[in-house]
């Protein structure tokens, strides 16, 4: 699980963006300090990224469950990446269930 949630970038590090790369402890360190300043993603990319990284962990444990029919690839490599790709879709069912429980939350609120 700690894998996953690193890979969804938002909780402690963000991905390489164009050659920069923004992790949380360098976010604090102002630009002041000799620091170049790092290119942010917003919560809508941060969100895409991690769906397509959520469907290529998929495809990629479809291909190996594929290949083990075929007697292509060993029983390791199957479970692994059938693993990480249930690891990426609990992540991403995680996400999506806060994500509306907040859309929820504020559509309650009186204004």
């Amino acid at each position: 699980m700690i894998d996953a949630i690193q890979s969804v970038g938002a909780f402690s590090a963000m991905k390489e963006t164009e050659g920069t790369s923004l992790t949380a402890s360098s976010a604090l360190i102002t630009p002041g300090a000799g620091a170049a300043v790092p290119q942010s993603q917003s919560f809508a990319e941060v969100l895409g990224n991690m769906a397509t990284d959520t469907i290529r962990s998929m495809k990629s444990a479809e291909g190996a469950s594929l290949q083990a029919v075929r007697g292509e690839a060993n029983t390791r490599e199957v479970i692994d990446a059938v693993m990480n790709a249930e690891q990426s879709l609990q992540t991403a069912l995680a996400i999506r269930d806060k994500v509306v429980s907040a859309y929820l939350e504020i559509a309650r609120m009186q204004i």
